[in-house]
């Protein structure tokens, strides 16, 4: 009998027709593999490999170089649960409007299914997610951004407990790009851009959108918010939070170096944007950041406008991520 992800992309691969569908695993030999299809197609460039050992340059296309945000919709039954600061979209005109736009967009392409877990493996706050996609390089991100393939889907079992998100990169025009999110429904639609940040759906998408729904209605919340961690010469720890909109510091304060190290003080990134926090009964919060656990945050930094006076930190961090690194 179907599980119900099996039910899902099976619905998903008979709207947009594509012509083999390929469930991830996740292990090095795939990645490796849909490297080296897009290394031969040109998808990707590969940079000195004496230098840059396994590292490669992504470029989208020209019309696709950031975040999509006026074509970045809430759709929720009621206008005012879409929040003040966001597109709102009715879902029914959502499906109308946008659902046809998928239609045969994936013909003579593969799907990828992608499942993927956000936060750490076994912590109990972990949420599962599967994206399908046709972007061989969505795919690949994705098993560097998350924890995907075996591991999420020997998590959801026979469950229908997981975020599911539908991405195609279609003909890539604006005229029809959209990126939409039904949060009563839990449920991501992505279509007409294969930037990252429209792309990686468990990024925005899923960390912030839908699971500041999830934790709503659950008890807890997910923020747009940086985690510090301070030390001080004693050896008291205490981590702070805070938040800030996009590119106005979170990733810069996040990379802080100490400049009080001489001193016995330190400091350390715990997560640069997004953060899950889980109030205790004991007051305390637990706290998971976007991607994998706190002890690797790095892997989903990004740096715009960053310069050395602000912030030495991605100067002196790009010397440790010189090696199997795809951008």
């Amino acid at each position: 009998m179907a599980t119900p992800l099996e039910h899902w992309v099976d619905e998903a691969a008979q709207l947009t027709r594509p012509a083999k569908i390929v469930w991830c695993d996740g292990s090095q030999a795939e990645y490796q593999g849909l490297s080296a299809r897009m290394l031969e197609d040109g998808t990707l460039s590969p940079l000195n490999q004496r230098t840059y050992p396994v590292c490669y340059l992504h470029r989208s296309h020209p019309n696709d170089v950031a975040r999509t945000e006026h074509l970045t919709f809430i759709c929720t039954p009621e206008h005012d649960d879409a929040g003040p600061t966001n597109n709102w979209m009715a879902p029914q005109e959502a499906r109308d409007n946008v659902g046809k736009l998928f239609d045969g967009s994936m013909q003579g392409r593969t799907m990828y299914v992608v499942p993927y877990i956000m936060g750490p493996v076994a912590s109990p706050y972990r949420k599962v997610g599967v994206e399908v996609t046709d972007s061989p390089y969505v795919a690949a991100s994705m098993r560097i951004m998350t924890r995907m393939g075996n591991v999420a889907l020997e998590r959801l079992g026979s469950s229908a407990d997981f975020v599911p998100g539908l991405h195609s990169i279609a003909d890539l025009s604006p005229d029809r790009r959209f990126i939409l999110h039904f949060p009563e429904e839990r449920l991501i639609w992505s279509i007409g851009s294969g930037y990252g940040g429209n792309a990686l759906l468990g990024k925005k998408c899923l960390a912030l959108r839908i699971a500041s729904a999830i934790g709503r209605d659950q008890g807890w919340m997910a923020e747009h918010m940086l985690i510090l961690g301070l030390e001080d010469p004693t050896g008291e720890v205490t981590y702070m939070a805070a938040a800030f909109p996009s590119a106005r510091g979170k990733t810069n304060l996040s990379m802080l170096v100490s400049p009080l190290a001489h001193m016995g003080y330190k400091v350390w990134t715990v997560g640069e944007d997004i953060a899950w926090m889980h109030p205790g009964a004991d007051g305390r919060m637990t706290i998971h950041t976007r991607w994998h656990m706190m002890a690797k945050p790095v892997s989903s930094f990004s740096t715009p406008g960053t310069v050395w006076p602000c912030n030495p930190s991605p100067y002196l961090s790009s010397h440790t991520v010189s090696h199997r690194t795809t951008s």
